[in-house]
């Protein structure tokens, strides 16, 4: 019984010590950067890169994007237009088609069944009201399709 009395003071400050190491946070060097006020932020930019080519000759159009002080994500409505870093969505349109779409990850755009020939693709920055900010249109040729041929027998 001595022995737990004894070492019982010094088990209680252990105790306190590693409570109070444990509440410390460590530096992390993955830290986001510091919230700045949408105002103060940079205007978006959207870089659109040429097709893939190995799809394109089969009818497949893959456009690679990026943005940058603007993070797409499927975010919608006046309460997102204060997130900062800036947030929004792309509005793909393909040729004169009066629909489109909403784009909301940072996948590349994907367009498969277009007709052979030349085509518009309009990528359009927009923010979560859809309001667009900036845009780029990318032109595209998609071949003649060569006919499958049976193999000979």
């Amino acid at each position: 019984m001595s022995f737990r009395i004894k070492y019982l003071p010094v088990i209680a400050v252990g105790a306190l010590l590693c409570a109070h190491a444990w509440a410390q946070s460590a530096p992390d060097g993955n830290r986001p950067p510091t919230v700045i006020p949408v105002a103060s932020e940079p205007a978006p930019k959207l870089i659109a890169y040429a097709p893939e080519p190995e799809p394109l000759a089969r009818g497949v159009v893959i456009i690679p994007f990026r943005t940058e002080n603007l993070r797409i994500i499927p975010v919608f409505g006046k309460g997102a237009l204060n997130v900062s870093p800036r947030v929004g969505h792309l509005h793909v349109s393909v040729d004169d088609w009066p629909g489109g779409w909403a784009h909301t990850s940072q996948d590349p755009i994907i367009v498969n069944a277009l007709k052979p020939g030349t085509h518009q693709i309009k990528l359009e920055v927009a923010d979560p009201t859809h309001k667009i900010l900036t845009s780029e249109t990318v032109t595209v040729t998609i071949p003649e399709q060569k006919s499958a041929s049976s193999p000979a027998h």
